[in-house]
Formats: structure tokens, sequence, C-alpha cells
């Protein structure tokens, strides 16, 4: 009797944790990307592309694609060098023109248009974080900008790696137990399945050459600033709206105040399998 009072306890004890994190957005879901008020015609012009947004560009296929109202043009054939250096880096040229048959152009060169600060200086950026951080920050002026964020102007090392060369793999020792079918898909393994049940997969690789390659959009949903959907298809969580922030694409939220949350971690780990719970033997819940 006592073992089944017991575990009860503790289903409810993680229900709780989980149903502390349901919450609905407070505030527009967009967040930043309201643009200062000028809401999705900042980045998407309904008519004339970046023209339509006042900026003068050379590229001739402005706003054709998804109506991009940003000038990609600076940006075309630029080399960057992500990734820390003492673990190698990826280099990534970026495409000469708009070009549909590659995940970078519309995954991460248009979102570098308006977060570099190096090559495509155009944009309407402060270069500072809109959210609310925790007090422990030493500033809540985070930089946004990519390439001229305070350090020397031109430097990517210090951001995570991106690009047709930034390929998630399975099975070696820092990854997970997954495999890698022939349209480029993740395939998980039991341990990485047991991850989905204890934390979810959120993550949006991007196939290229049958490789699930690393884009900005990868880690960011930049629709949705503040909250993320959790169903059974991506999670074993309960199902609902939970908290993020940064447009990250899981539950992600360091404000959380909870002694010992692991979910910051948690959505690194969908990609950092070798520093998971599950592959080093673990099978601990995630805490929010």
């Amino acid at each position: 009797m006592k073992r089944t009072v017991l575990a009860v306890l503790l289903v409810l004890a993680f229900a709780s944790f989980a149903m502390a994190q349901i919450q609905n957005p407070t505030s527009d879901v967009l967040g930043a990307h309201l643009n200062y008020g000028r809401g999705c015609a900042a980045c998407h012009a309904p008519h004339s592309g970046a023209r339509g947004n006042g900026i003068g560009t050379t590229d001739t296929h402005s706003g054709e694609i998804a109506l991009w109202g940003q000038d990609v043009a600076p940006l075309f054939g630029q080399t960057i060098i992500t990734g820390q250096s003492e673990h190698g880096s990826y280099t990534e040229v970026l495409p000469s023109t708009w070009d549909n048959t590659r995940p970078d152009t519309a995954n991460t060169m248009t979102c570098l248009s308006c977060h570099d600060g190096n090559w495509a200086t155009g944009a309407m950026m402060k270069n500072k974080v809109y959210e609310t951080v925790p007090s422990t920050y030493a500033s809540n002026t985070i930089p946004t900008l990519l390439g001229n964020d305070g350090g020397t102007k031109g430097d990517y090392l210090n951001d995570h790696p991106v690009g047709l060369n930034a390929i998630v793999s399975c099975g070696g020792t820092y990854d997970w137990d997954c495999t890698i079918d022939a349209n480029g898909n993740i395939v998980p393994g039991p341990k990485m399945t047991q991850f989905k049940a204890d934390y979810g997969i959120f993550f949006s690789t991007k196939a290229y050459n049958a490789q699930p390659t690393v884009q900005c959009t990868s880690c960011h949903n930049q629709h949705l600033m503040n909250v993320v959907a959790v169903n059974s298809k991506n999670s074993g969580q309960p199902a609902g709206n939970y908290a993020t922030m940064f447009f990250v694409r899981g539950p992600y939220n360091p404000n959380s105040g909870t002694a010992g949350s692991n979910q910051t971690a948690q959505f690194c780990r969908e990609c950092h399998g070798g520093e998971s719970n599950e592959m080093n033997g673990g099978n601990l819940p995630t805490v929010f």
C-alpha cells in the first residue's frame, strides 16, 4: 500500500512540474519580431520586396520568395566560418542568388539579412535582446547581431555552427544512437526515443544532399517568441502551450525559478546526445 501511495505521489509531482510550465502567452507571440510596431511587413513586405520597405537593393529577385522585404544582396556569395575553433569550424559559402534548392537560402540567409551586423547592415536592428532575462545576468542588452557583436568585426566563430556543412551526425562519441535515412532524416534509436519521452524533439534539421544540416531555423521559430506547443508527436510531456524564450523551438525558460530545472539543458541535448542523461545510463524526467 505504501509503495502504491509513493508511486502516485511521484506521478503527481512530475505532473506538477509540467503543469507549472504550461502557460498561455501573456504578450504577443511575435514579441521582438513585431519590429517596433511594423509587424509582419518588416520582413514580409506585401509589395515590391526590400524596395517596398524603403531599402535599396541590387537583388533582382527581391520579394519573390516569401515576400521577403529585407535586403539579402550584401550576403550573396559571402563566406562565414562558424563554430568553436578548438572543436573544428564550419565554413558556409552563402548562395550567390536566391536558390530554392538550398536550405540555407530561406533558413539562414534570410535570418542574417536582419541579424548580421557585418555584411547586412541595412536592417533596423538595435543589436540587443528585447526579452527580460534573469537578474543574475550582467546585462539585459545581450547582442542579437552576428559578425559585429562587440568583438572583432567579421568574427563568427563565437556563433553556433550553421550552414550546409553543419551536419548532424549519429552514433559517434558525442552523438545520439540514431541513424540517418536516405532522405537525410534523423531516425531515433532507443535512447533518443526515451529522451523524446522525457523532454521532446523540437529541432528541425534541413536536408541537403541526403544529410541533416543545421540552419538558424533548426533551433528558432521566428514567428513564436514566447510559446511552443507540446503534443504527443513531439514529446511525452502533457500537451499544452509551454513557455519559451528567444524564439527557441522547445520549452526553454531560464526564468522558471525552479531549483534544479534542467529544461534549458534538455533543449541543447536534442542534438548533443552525448551529454544527455539517457546516453549516460540515466532516465530522468525534465524538471521545469
